[in-house]
């Protein structure tokens, strides 16, 4: 997949330069088991400081992965409390797993660096948002300030993404996109953020012209005067958890049954950390893996997967 830095260049931006610090401009990306496993595994001390260290090796300790939506520190703090309600309903021990430079969220959880992880894929729960629906939506959006006021006018401008595996930063752009009849070459110019609130800051700040990313993320900037939405996409099925295929399947339908009990808008709610400002705010439903079809088939057309990986 072609991409390209906003300033005009073929080349990474200077790393002092704004662009650079919002903008991490695609490389070719390795896929499938990384030899290397010695990514960030970390326990997040509820301490106001929310000191964060390293992990030992610990063959009893169940790995949790996502994509950063945030920032590591934020997004430790939410998933946290999150993680401490499994391991007391489980009686394991669940641990994050930050996803490494040379990792992505889904090779870790193939490979069985993670034994669970949070994205949209073949689940055990989906996630309920806030308006109780199991679906969620991406959204394209601009500065107040454009004069871009549909997704034709995007053409020829310079357009920001998430991360390269996220699905709602990603993917479902392209597909609004492409269903404006844009390609990524009749783009000005276009790269990567790594998480939807490096991609919404993009946009603020002006390195470039509009970007995609979650329908929460654009929404509360949107209200606030700082971004304007062009367009919401349809409604896709929601991220949910899904399992390494070799977790233990007693193991695994203790954690179903702790994620689909989990209450976070009342019995869990005080022992949680800003967890509204996930994906899942209102806890978990029952996954029906055939609403993933057509995520998994885009995902595949447009290079975020391998024909072997999607089953």
């Amino acid at each position: 997949m072609k991409t390209a830095a906003v300033d005009g260049s073929n080349k990474k931006p200077n790393t002092s330069s704004l662009l650079s610090f919002l903008l991490v401009i695609a490389l070719d990306l390795p896929s499938g088991c990384i030899d290397k496993q010695e990514g960030v595994k970390i326990d997040l001390d509820r301490t106001e400081e929310g000191v964060v260290r390293v992990l030992e090796n610990d063959t009893d300790v169940v790995y949790f992965g996502f994509d950063l939506r945030s920032g590591p520190k934020e997004d430790a703090r939410i998933y946290a409390p999150f993680l401490q309600y499994l391991s007391e309903e489980t009686g394991r021990t669940f641990k994050i797993h930050f996803t490494a430079e040379y990792e992505t969220t889904q090779d870790n959880l193939g490979c069985g660096i993670t034994q669970f992880a949070a994205f949209g894929a073949i689940c055990l729960a989906r996630s309920l948002n806030a308006e109780g629906r199991c679906e969620y939506r991406a959204a394209i959006v601009t500065r107040p300030d454009s004069d871009i006021e549909e997704l034709e006018d995007i053409r020829g401008r310079t357009f920001c993404f998430g991360s390269f595996y996220s699905t709602q930063g990603h993917l479902i752009p392209i597909k609004m996109l492409e269903d404006a009849n844009i390609a990524l070459s009749d783009l000005g110019q276009y790269g990567y953020a790594g998480s939807h609130r490096n991609c919404a800051n993009a946009v603020i700040a002006g390195a470039c012209d509009a970007g995609g990313v979650q329908d929460t993320m654009a929404s509360s900037p949107a209200d606030a005067g700082k971004l304007t939405i062009v367009a919401f996409s349809d409604y896709y099925p929601g991220s949910g958890i899904s399992a390494n295929k070799d977790v233990d399947p007693a193991f695994l339908e203790a954690v179903k049954k702790a994620l689909l009990d989990f209450d976070p808008k009342g019995k869990h709610a005080g022992n949680l950390t800003d967890w509204d400002k996930t994906e899942m705010p209102c806890g978990f439903v029952e996954a029906d893996d055939s609403g993933y079809m057509e995520l998994r088939a885009l995902a595949m057309r447009y290079g975020m997967v391998g024909q072997g990986v999607v089953e």
